[in-house]
């Protein structure tokens, strides 16, 4: 059975929190994001999509849509290797690209799965951030 993204809204912030929060790799060491940053990350600037099982969230992914910077894409450790974080990062790409950016960015902490995943996924590596981040870009197919 798979799994489909659905559209997050402000309901699902505490659920996405919890998931972030519990995260092994590239954990939130600090309380610089918080709840209250969620709302205007998925209404304002850009959308984000959750994947629920037995209506817990447990994968969500939200995209920039005025600067194609990837906010997040994580799943709870729980559920892992089951295809959510590609099903997510498809859908929240597909979008992006859809608003018309031409290119989408991130950053990911070295050597980690969630490197290997962007890089498997067709991101190119931009180089390393000042706070040792790899920074990733993906550009839109239908602009080369």
């Amino acid at each position: 059975m798979r799994i489909v993204p659905r559209q997050a809204t402000r309901i699902d912030v505490p659920g996405m929190h919890r998931v972030r929060l519990a995260v092994r790799e590239n954990p939130l060491n600090t309380s610089v994001i918080g709840e209250k940053h969620y709302a205007p990350a998925i209404e304002e600037t850009g959308r984000g999509w959750v994947i629920e099982v037995g209506n817990q969230i447990v994968a969500f992914a939200i995209g920039n849509a005025q600067t194609g910077n990837i906010w997040a894409l994580f799943v709870d450790p729980e559920f892992e290797g089951q295809g959510f974080g590609r099903s997510l990062q498809e859908v929240m790409v597909a979008w992006l690209f859809g608003r018309g950016l031409r290119r989408l960015h991130l950053g990911t902490a070295p050597g980690t799965r969630a490197q290997r995943f962007y890089e498997a996924a067709g991101w190119k590596h931009m180089g390393t951030h000042q706070n040792g981040e790899i920074m990733y870009a993906l550009i839109n197919p239908s602009n080369t």
